[in-house]
């Protein structure tokens, strides 16, 4: 897809616009309810859809494809990252009032920070087919450790900061508490951050890690940079309000981390595939509907499994309860 600079910086603008909006609606603090985070989600959504039929209708039915494989597996992606963030939130104890705004924030910095990955993923890419292979090879790598860590049963609250956020600790210092929005404030004559800002980073540097395997498995569906980074765009922004419509139902999506080790392997085997292809050799590719019908599929199939089993676990600790309460009873009597 033959994108112009002009059409590039109507995007990023057109973007920066509703971004704008969006934080001028949200600025004042407050506790985001079930519907106004309910509302936002679909407009994200419609507007996403909107562009991939605008992408439909003026560059033809193989960019749109690209952009809806590459959003839907951005998107189911990101649902992964709110896990995280639920426990930073917890770590830092963030009051409800404040966390749009540090998701927000947050969000806006991981975006940067993966416009410059996607930036650099292009530009190797271009140059040197064979990444394919390391991309494909690092994607299965990461398929196969999601699948051990989910047998693991592993309890995820050991978020520990990263090093870039323990030096800017230690550099700058941390304010003791909270000072509503405030990023820095004065503290005995010095200049100190506070934890809203420390949380922000959290948020924005954290994502850096799962970008690690989100910007290989889109590249592996698109290569174009214009598809690669709209799609994240618009699956980052609609992040902050799925963060509190689905924020209780994430503990019920036992079975995410199979589904999305299922579609990384798979995008891992395709990404190998395209290599073998552009080396010579003669192997089938996976088209983009395949991909996209493959990824919708094994979303919908494991949202039912979870959903299922997250029931039948509810009803065996709700009867397990029941019982230890008549034991107890039969005990006192």
């Amino acid at each position: 897809m033959d994108v112009s600079m002009t059409l590039w910086v109507l995007t990023i603008v057109g973007l920066a616009a509703l971004i704008a909006v969006d934080f001028f609606i949200g600025r004042k603090p407050h506790d985001v309810s079930i519907k106004e985070a309910g509302i936002w989600t679909i407009v994200w959504i419609v507007l996403a859809a909107l562009f991939g039929l605008g992408l439909l209708l003026f560059a033809g039915g193989q960019p749109a494809g690209e952009f809806f494989a590459g959003f839907i597996t951005e998107k189911s992606l990101s649902v992964d990252n709110l896990f995280v963030f639920v426990l930073i939130m917890a770590k830092f104890a963030v009051p409800s009032q404040y966390q749009q705004r540090v998701l927000l924030i947050g969000v806006l910095i991981a975006l940067v920070l993966r416009a410059i990955f996607i930036a650099a993923g292009a530009a190797i890419l271009a140059s040197f087919a064979w990444v394919f292979y390391i991309f494909g090879a690092f994607l299965i790598y990461t398929a196969w450790k999601l699948i051990q860590e989910a047998r693991a049963d592993e309890d995820d609250e050991d978020w520990e900061e990263n090093k870039l956020l323990k030096a800017a600790e230690r550099r700058f210092g941390v304010a003791d508490r909270y000072h509503g929005t405030k990023l820095w404030i004065q503290e005995n004559g010095k200049r100190v951050m506070t934890p809203m800002l420390v949380v922000m980073l959290a948020i924005g540097t954290t994502d850096v890690l799962f970008a690690l395997d989100s910007i290989p498995a889109i590249f592996g569906l698109t290569q174009d940079p214009y598809i690669v980074f709209t799609a994240n765009a618009f699956a980052l922004m609609g992040l902050r309000q799925l963060y509190f419509l689905i924020g209780g139902l994430l503990k019920k999506l036992v079975h995410l981390s199979y589904g999305l080790s299922i579609i990384l392997g798979f995008i891992g085997v395709k990404l190998v595939l395209h290599a073998l292809h552009e080396s010579g050799v003669h192997v089938p590719e996976i088209s983009i509907p395949v991909s996209l019908g493959v990824i919708c599929a094994v979303l919908i199939v494991t949202t039912i499994t979870s959903l299922r089993a997250s029931k039948k676990q509810a009803a065996a600790e709700a009867a397990q309860e029941k019982s230890d309460g008549a034991s107890k009873d039969s005990i006192d009597v």
